[in-house]
């Protein structure tokens, strides 16, 4: 209960000074949403077929205090249901979150609740110096399906939902030069304090070209990254790398390899027919290059920390949509693992039900060598998306 109050106390101690002037202005929005998912059973049976409803209420207060200082307070529910209960569970505490500003119930039953706050900060200008403190949405990098820069919390290439980025725990700042150009800084605070990121960036564009940089240190990996983004002709061109020196390398629950890197080249094109084409080739150093090693990667560090995804090293990523009215899209994902074969194929269309009130309905096939089954409990990967049954459903947002 201490640590649930601390962060909090200490912002609002910090925050009262300049409470004492009156608001200037008070925005509350928001959103409700259901994703509801039926899945087949895994090939190796370790996973049942079944069912689950994830149904999310966020309430986001954002309120500026003056002409200096703007808060931003967000609360989150979510309701969860799952059949088989516990096969789909609530979320875990997060590797860049020092605070405990969640509370659950009922986990693993068929039933369960966790409401948290997701977003608690204090956000200030200086002449050309923005900072800002407290619990926040932390994102870097410019490739769209999947940034190798993006590195404190990056979405899944097969998130479904990427609207609200999870808040961390973090002082930001960023310095503005040119027309354009940015230095920053950006300590993350951790779950402990081995788990601390404590990184510089920086951007600017020269003839038309973005450049980005990122440096220090990730939750007690050295690392460094750059990346590009700009044009040939109409062919937009973006490219991304990282490089890590690993953690506890071998070690249960540590990195992998000892030094690894990510990088990806991406491709964005529009045809005369209205059909947009994303193309990513993603080289993920933090997986395995063999099949036999998957079962290592998934309890590694990269994964349980969000860094990686991804099981192995090579990947062909497609992203491409259709307009075919203002109101209906047709987007899809494609993720080919270009060493063992194995693909992970979702189309999806998108109904706009209203100025606030859209439709996603989905289904994603798993295509790849089946696990070889040694007991009846132990099975030993052939291919990535292999391991994976079927599964479909819809996704229906309401913001306000």
């Amino acid at each position: 209960m201490i640590r649930l109050l601390l962060i909090p106390t200490l912002l609002l101690a910090t925050a009262l000074p300049v409470f004492s002037s009156p608001l200037q202005e008070a925005v509350v929005s928001g959103h409700l949403k259901t994703l509801d998912l039926a899945y087949d059973k895994s090939p190796d049976s370790s996973l049942k077929s079944g069912f689950f409803s994830a149904n999310s209420l966020r309430i986001n207060l954002k309120t500026r205090i003056n002409d200096a200082f703007e808060f931003d307070f967000a609360l989150d529910n979510l309701l969860l249901y799952s059949d088989p209960p516990g096969q789909v569970a609530l979320p875990t505490d997060s590797p860049n979150r020092r605070g405990d500003l969640e509370q659950s119930w009922k986990r693993g039953h068929r039933w369960s609740n966790q409401v948290g706050i997701d977003r608690l900060s204090l956000k200030g200008t200086i002449n050309s110096f923005d900072w800002k403190i407290g619990r926040q949405a932390v994102g870097f990098g410019r490739i769209a399906i999947f940034s190798p820069l993006d590195i404190v919390a990056p979405f899944s290439p097969s998130a479904l939902d990427t609207d609200t980025r999870p808040g961390v725990d973090a002082l930001h700042g960023v310095h503005y030069f040119g027309l354009g150009g940015q230095i920053g800084g950006t300590l993350v605070f951790g779950d402990e304090s081995d788990n601390n990121s404590y990184l510089l960036t920086f951007s600017d564009n020269h003839n038309g070209i973005d450049l980005l940089g990122i440096g220090g240190v990730l939750r007690d990996r050295e690392m460094i990254g750059l990346g590009l983004a700009g044009s040939l002709g109409p062919l937009g061109v973006k490219g991304e790398i990282s490089h890590y020196n690993g953690k506890n390398s071998g070690l249960p629950g540590g990195d992998l390899h000892d030094n690894f890197a990510i990088g990806a080249l991406e491709l964005w094109y529009r045809f005369d027919s209205g059909i947009i084409m994303l193309a990513e080739y993603l080289h993920n150093g933090a997986g395995a290059e063999d099949p036999a090693d998957y079962l290592a990667a998934i309890s590694s560090a990269p994964l349980a920390e969000g860094l990686s995804f991804l099981l192995g090293q090579q990947y062909l990523l497609l992203g491409p949509s259709w307009e075919l009215h203002p109101l209906v899209t047709l987007t899809g994902l494609l993720i080919r693992n270009l060493e063992d074969d194995s693909t992970l194929l979702r189309p999806q269309i998108l109904f706009s039900l209203g100025d606030n009130l859209s439709l996603d309905l989905f289904y994603s096939l798993n295509f790849g060598k089946k696990p070889q089954t040694l007991t009846p409990t132990v099975s030993i990967p052939q291919s990535e998306f292999g391991t994976a049954g079927d599964s479909g459903g819809l996704l229906l947002r309401w913001y306000f």
